[in-house]
C-alpha cells in the first residue's frame, strides 16, 4: 500500500515538467506583510514563498512579490498596485499567481471604501489575465488574525467581510481558491504566529506546505464534469448545484480539478454547518453532495433516499466507494446506511455522532433528550409506543460487527463534556465494540468542549485520515526539505534560525576526521558536541569520556524530522569529515506532532537511511530509528514507537545496520525508566545521555 502512495506521489511531482515539456513554472507571489515575511527570522529562507520554492522543487521558480501595509483596495493608504512589485511580477511574465491582499483593507482608514473591495479585486484579476503567459490565478483566503478589537487591523472583519468577499471574487471568476483561514485554528498560538498577526516561520511552513499540496495536485489537468444540471450556487468559492433527484432536494460541490477515481463526500446532517473539512476536501479534488433525509432519523426511509441517490452519482461516474460524514443525529444515517451497504463505504467520518436513539432523541441515559424529536424519530421509524423504540436493535451500536468485518476506517470526533449526546453512551460504547472484535476507531477528543462546535477549526487531522483511507494521500515524511525551526529556546545560541544552525554544523565538521557522526534532531542536538550554535549540552561529558574529545561529532536539529534531516544529508555535504560510523535516531517529531501515522513515519526512516547509505559510502551505518517516548508501554506515542521499529525490523536496508534501543530505558514492567528522561518522556537526562554513550561504545 505504502509502495502505492509512493508511486503516486512520485507521478504527480512529475507532471507540472511534463505538462511544460520542460519549462520551468514561474510562480508570482503576490501580497502584503505575511507574503513578504514581515518579522520571520532569515527571511528570504523562511518567509511562505521561500519554504514553498523547497517543497516545490527544481521544476518551479518562486517569487516573493510581497510587501508590507499594502492593500487590495485602489483607494487604501497603500494600494498594492502602486509598487515596484507589481509591476516586477507582472514583468516575470507567470505561470501561476498565488493572490493574497485583504488584511489590511480591515484598517478603518481603508474600509470606508469597502464597496470598492470586489470591483478592485477584479481589476487586479484582469491585469493578469492579460498578461501573454495567461497564468493561473489562484486566491488565497485571508489568514485568521487574533488581535484585540481595539486594534488598527480587524479580525472580526477579516473573518467575517473580507472572507466573504474574497471567496464570492473566487466563486465569480471561477478561480481555484485555496483556504488559509483555518490553518492555525482557532486560539491562538505564540509559536505560529508571534504578534497574533504575521506568521512565523514555522507558521509560514504550514502555509507553503497547504499551498504546495494543492499546486502539485492541480497539475492533474483532470477538470471536473459532474454532467448534473442544477441551480448553481457559490459554496465558500467552489462551485455548488441544487438539484432533485426521486424530488428529493440535493446538492453537489464540485472541485476545481477532481482527484484520480472521482472520489467524492456524502454527507447528512447539516448542510454547511463547520465546512472546513469539506473545502480541504475540495481542495484535494474531492466533491461533496448531499441528500435531505431531515427528520428521518436514520430510518428506513432514510436509507432508502440514499440508496436512490447513490445509485444516481455512480451512474454518473463517481467512486463506488463513497466517503460519508455525519455530525449529530448525521450518525444515525451514516451508521444506518452503512450496515446495509458496506462494500460501497470508503470510510466514515462521524462528529458527535448519535450512536443509540435511547440516549439521544429518547433522553433514556445522562442526555435530556427532545420530546419534539423523539415524536418525530419514531413517526419515521413507524414505531407505536416507546417501549418498541427501546427494543429497536439496529442502532448504530449494533452495527459494530459489520464495522468490523468489512473493515470501515473510522474517525469520530467528539467533545469531552458533551450532555447532548454524551460520549459514554455514545462512542464510547461502541470504541469497546469494536475492540472486541478486533478493530480500532480513531477518536479525536476535543477537552472541554461540549456538543458544539462541531470538526475541528484546522481540519488537516481529519483530512489526512479519510486521504489515507483512500490511500491517494502524499507521505510528507519522505519529501526533503529544510526546517523552520527559530526558538532560542531550542538550545540555540540567541538569535539562531533553522538555517544558521544548520551551516553551524557544517563550520564544525570543516577540516575534521571522525571516529563518530550522530543524526537527528534535539535529542542528539543534545550531545553538544564543538558546535557553537548549541547552548545546551547534556551529554557532551558522557560522549567524551567514551569516545574522547574531537573525535565525534554531533548533526542534530532541535524540531527536526524525517523529512529536514533528509534534505540536510542531501545538501550538506556531511561526508566531508569522513565519518568511520554514522548513527541515525530520528522520527519522534513526526510522531508528537500528531501529523504523521507510524507507517509514514517509518517510511521517512527508511529514506533518510538510503540516503545516508547513498552520502557517506566509506562509512559504517547504524539506525536506531527512535528512541522510546511516552512513558507508560501502552501510551499512544509508545504503541506507535513499536509499530515504527516493527516496520524497520522487518524492512531491511542494504548497508545499514538496524538496532531497536527502546530496552535501554524500560524498567520490568516495560515503562520507561524515570532516572534516563526528563518529564516530557522524549528528551534524556545526563543519565539518559550517559547510558547511550555505553550502548554505542560497545556496539562500535
Amino acid at each position: 500500500m505504502k509502495q502505492t502512495v509512493l508511486k503516486l506521489f512520485l507521478i504527480v511531482l512529475f507532471l507540472p515538467t511534463f505538462f511544460s515539456q520542460g519549462k520551468t513554472i514561474r510562480v508570482a507571489c503576490v501580497g502584503n506583510s505575511i507574503t513578504y515575511g514581515a518579522g520571520i527570522a532569515n527571511r528570504d529562507k523562511n518567509s511562505y514563498p521561500a519554504q514553498l520554492q523547497y517543497y516545490l522543487g527544481e521544476g518551479y521558480e518562486v517569487k516573493n512579490f510581497g510587501v508590507s501595509a499594502t492593500t487590495l483596495l485602489s483607494k487604501g493608504d497603500y494600494p498594492y498596485i502602486t509598487t515596484n512589485e507589481y509591476k516586477e511580477s507582472k514583468s516575470v511574465n507567470p505561470d501561476i499567481v498565488l493572490i493574497k491582499l485583504g488584511t489590511n483593507d480591515s484598517k478603518p482608514q481603508n474600509w470606508k471604501f469597502k464597496d470598492n473591495f470586489k470591483e478592485n479585486y477584479n481589476s487586479l484579476i484582469e491585469s493578469y489575465r492579460n498578461l501573454p503567459s495567461k497564468p493561473r490565478i489562484i486566491i488565497l483566503t485571508p489568514v485568521r488574525c487574533f488581535l484585540a478589537p481595539e486594534s488598527n487591523i480587524k479580525a472580526e472583519l477579516i473573518s467575517k467581510d473580507i472572507r466573504q468577499m474574497v471567496e464570492d471574487v473566487a466563486w465569480e471568476n471561477k478561480l481555484d481558491i485555496i483556504n488559509l483561514f483555518n490553518i492555525f485554528g482557532d486560539k491562538w498560538d505564540e509559536t505560529l504566529l508571534p504578534d497574533k498577526l504575521h506568521p512565523s516561520s514555522i507558521g509560514a511552513g504550514i502555509m507553503a506546505k497547504k499551498i504546495s499540496s494543492y499546486l502539485l495536485s492541480i497539475n492533474s489537468n483532470q477538470k471536473a464534469d459532474t454532467n448534473i444540471d442544477g441551480k448553481p450556487f457559490n459554496f465558500h468559492g467552489h462551485q455548488g448545484y441544487d438539484f432533485t433527484v426521486d424530488g428529493i432536494n440535493c446538492k453537489i460541490v464540485v472541485p476545481k480539478n477532481e482527484a484520480k477515481g472521482k472520489p467524492w463526500v456524502l454527507r447528512a446532517r447539516f448542510w454547511g454547518h463547520e465546512p472546513q473539512t469539506d473545502i480541504d476536501l475540495l481542495e484535494k479534488g474531492f466533491h461533496i453532495a448531499y441528500c435531505d433525509v431531515a427528520d428521518l432519523y436514520g430510518s428506513d426511509k432514510a436509507v432508502k433516499r440514499w440508496n436512490s441517490f447513490y445509485k444516481y452519482m455512480t451512474k454518473l461516474g463517481f467512486n463506488k466507494k463513497v466517503v460519508l460524514e455525519g455530525m449529530s443525529r448525521g450518525g444515525l444515517i451514516v451508521y444506518n446506511w452503512a450496515s446495509r451497504n458496506p462494500e460501497k463505504v470508503a470510510c466514515i467520518y462521524a462528529d458527535a455522532p448519535v450512536m443509540d436513539i435511547k440516549s439521544w432523541p429518547m433522553g433514556k441515559g445522562k442526555s435530556e433528550g427532545s420530546a419534539a424529536d423523539t415524536k418525530l424519530m419514531m413517526e419515521a421509524y413507524g414505531f407505536s409506543n416507546p417501549d418498541e423504540t427501546i427494543k429497536w436493535e439496529k442502532n448504530p451500536l449494533n452495527h459494530a460487527s459489520i464495522m468490523a468485518k468489512h473493515n470501515i476506517p473510522i474517525i469520530h470526533v467528539v467533545g469531552d463534556i458533551d450532555e447532548t449526546v454524551p460520549v459514554d453512551e455514545n462512542t464510547g460504547i461502541f470504541v469497546d465494540k469494536m475492540k472486541k472484535y478486533g478493530k480500532d476507531i480513531l477518536v479525536i477528543h476535543k477537552p472541554n468542549v461540549g456538543h458544539h462546535p462541531h470538526s475541528l477549526s484546522n481540519p488537516e487531522p481529519i483530512v489526512d485520515f479519510i486521504l489515507n483511507s483512500m490511500n491517494i494521500h502524499i507521505n510528507y515524511c519522505t519529501i526533503a526539505v529544510p526546517g523552520n525551526e527559530f526558538r532560542s529556546a531550542a538550545g540555540w545560541t540567541e538569535g539562531s534560525e533553522w538555517h544558521s544552525v544548520s551551516q553551524d554544523i557544517e563550520n564544525s565538521l570543516e577540516n575534521r576526521k571522525l571516529d563518530l557522526l550522530l543524526l537527528g534532531n534535539s535529542i542528539t542536538q543534545g550531545w553538544g558536541g564543538n558546535r557553537k550554535a548549541v547552548t545546551y549540552k547534556p551529554g557532551k561529558t558522557a560522549m567524551d569520556k567514551m569516545f574522547g574529545e574531537n573525535r565525534w561529532e554531533t548533526a542534530g536539529i532541535s524540531g527536526d524530522r524525517t523529512q529536514n534531516l533528509l534534505w540536510r544529508i542531501r545538501h550538506c555535504n556531511y561526508n566531508r569529515c569522513q565519518p568511520k560510523v554514522v548513527v541515525i535516531a530520528i522520527g519522534v517529531n513526526n510522531l508528537v506532532s500528531g501529523q504523521n501515522s507510524a507507517e509514514d513515519t517509518a517510511e521517512g526512516i527508511i529514506a533518510v537511511s538510503k540516503e545516508a547509505v547513498s552520502q557517506f559510502p566509506d562509512s559504517r551505518i547504524i539506525l536506531l530509528g527512535l528512541f522510546p517516548s511516552g512513558k507508560e508501554k501502552d501510551s499512544e506515542v509508545r504503541k506507535k514507537c513499536d509499530k515504527i521499529h516493527s516496520i524497520l525490523g522487518e524492512t531491511p536496508v542494504d548497508g545499514v545496520e538496524y538496532i531497536n534501543p527502546s530496552q535501554w530505558f524500560l524498567d520490568k514492567e516495560g515503562n520507561i525508566d524515570d532516572a534516563f528522561y526528563s518529564k516530557d518522556y522524549i528528551h534524556f537526562t545526563e543519565k539518559g545521555y550517559q547510558l547511550v554513550a555505553e550502548k554505542l561504545r560497545d556496539i562500535i
